[in-house]
């Protein structure tokens, strides 16, 4: 996507917002058509993109702004991934 600095700083602007709090940002899944492998084109949350850029899917994240800390939560692959998929990259 972009310079990661870009979206620092657009998550920077919107801290400055808020003058305390948690502010959570949730990421969309893969849709499955008829089995869990077999999915729709994915499409990442806009708002998620917008603010982490990240178009991976079953991400969240949350800007504590109290503590000044971003933390962005992936899933790991579980057994059930790996049947459909196979062995993926690290």
């Amino acid at each position: 996507m972009f310079d990661s600095k870009i979206y620092s700083k657009r998550r920077k602007l919107l801290k400055k917002e808020f003058s305390n709090g948690i502010l959570l940002f949730l990421g969309n899944t893969e849709l499955p058509m008829n089995y869990p492998q077999n999915v729709f084109h994915f499409r990442q949350d806009s708002t998620f993109l917008y603010f982490f850029g990240l178009n991976e899917p079953r991400m969240a994240a949350i800007i504590d702004i109290d503590h000044n800390k971003e933390i962005i939560f992936g899933d790991d692959v579980e057994i059930e991934d790996i049947i459909w998929t196979g062995p993926l990259p690290l």
